[in-house]
């Protein structure tokens, strides 16, 4: 037989508050202190009311908040560089890629559609970094040969060398934003400990309130500013070195597209203040140690934004279909790491599947045989 027993903290002194039958109220052993059950009931009631109407309030300040980002150092101003540039479209996913003059595009990288029409580069914002690639198409090759070992319903034809041929190098472009957060948290925690008494084995459970409070400084958080790319996709193959950022150039061009940003630092602003806030949230989180369940109840972050950059981040792209499907295979040019959706080999599985259950009913059929 079990029980359980919740210890709930004095108001007057924190300590924890014990049951006494014979009065049917709640008393503190330290303080003396004594409180109904229903008093103590109607606090701990109000006080999770509380947190949830600040973390609500908090959410909604924060989303009535105007943009503030700094983007006086975003430009325009291509320079003699406009001259040997030249652009790319896609007619049937829409993306638009701007490259050096010397390089040709014979399929889009997103959609895998083998006609591209080029055209002549148009005015838009120039990126302030770049980081260059440090992986080849024959490391990109590489990595997804091995990306395709031991996957044995995977299409014959989909691994086949023509298909690996088909990866483009493509400069994907990123918002980066600088800024601080800070602001405090609280957290609910508990501790717990179990012990016999008799027959019965009853649990203690000890309730701490936990607040924190801090600042974090961050530099170059990173949105994705292309709707082609699969924002789950970017974040997979996070993160990139920022430490190898360099000053933009097109010579990191040639040989490479660069996808357009189409969209734009309002639309990611969310998004970004999001990744800045979790980021300070987490930190907070991580300083609550010692105990058994940690749960946030309150949140106030506020954000002090800065500067915004444009940067092109280096991105290997292979897009293929099967069976009328889009199948898109993305890895980090800097560091190798890849994520994409392979596609199955249906008659491959059926026969295994079928081949076992045949194997399984002989060996059944079998073992009857030598029992009878």
């Amino acid at each position: 037989m079990a029980s359980q027993i919740t210890n709930h903290q004095c108001p007057a002194c924190t300590g924890p508050l014990q049951f006494d039958p014979d009065t049917g109220k709640l008393g503190c052993e330290f303080c003396g202190s004594v409180f109904e059950l229903a008093e103590i009931e109607a606090l701990y009631e109000k006080q999770e009311e509380q947190a949830v109407e600040a973390h609500e309030k908090a959410e909604a300040d924060q989303a009535q908040q105007q943009s503030e980002w700094d983007l006086s150092g975003l430009s325009e101003d291509w320079g003699a560089d406009a001259d040997g540039m030249k652009t790319y479209s896609c007619p049937a996913c829409t993306a638009e890629l701007i490259c050096d003059a010397a390089t040709a595009a014979t399929a889009c990288p997103y959609c895998g559609n083998p006609a591209v029409v080029p055209g002549q580069f148009s005015g838009a914002l120039k990126p302030d970094y770049v980081i260059p690639f440090k992986l080849d198409k024959e490391a990109a090759i590489a990595a997804l040969k091995k990306h395709y070992q031991k996957r044995f319903f995977l299409p014959r034809a989909f691994s086949t060398q023509n298909q690996l041929q088909k990866i483009q190098g493509v400069y994907v472009p990123f918002w980066l934003f600088d800024g601080e957060a800070d602001g405090e948290t609280s957290f609910k925690a508990t501790r717990s400990h179990t012990r016999r008494q008799g027959d019965y084995e009853i649990t203690e459970t000890r309730h701490f309130m936990c607040d924190r409070a801090g600042t974090v400084t961050f530099e170059k958080v990173p949105v994705d500013a292309s709707s082609k790319m699969p924002d789950d996709y970017m974040e997979s193959i996070e993160p990139y070195d920022y430490g190898e950022l360099k000053s933009f150039s097109t010579a990191y061009l040639p040989g490479f597209l660069a996808d357009k940003y189409d969209v734009s630092v309002d639309a990611s602003q969310k998004r970004a203040d999001e990744r800045c806030a979790e980021s300070l949230a987490q930190e907070l989180r991580a300083t609550v140690q010692g105990y058994e369940t940690v749960s946030e109840v309150r949140r106030m972050i506020r954000l002090n934004r800065g500067k915004v950059h444009y940067a092109l981040l280096p991105v290997w792209l292979m897009n293929t279909k099967w069976n009328g499907k889009d199948y898109l295979f993305a890895m980090n040019g800097q560091s190798g790491k890849l994520v994409g959706d392979l596609p199955v080999d249906r008659k491959k599985f059926w026969s295994m599947f079928f081949g076992i259950g045949v194997g399984l009913s002989a060996i059944s059929s079998l073992l009857i045989l030598l029992l009878h």
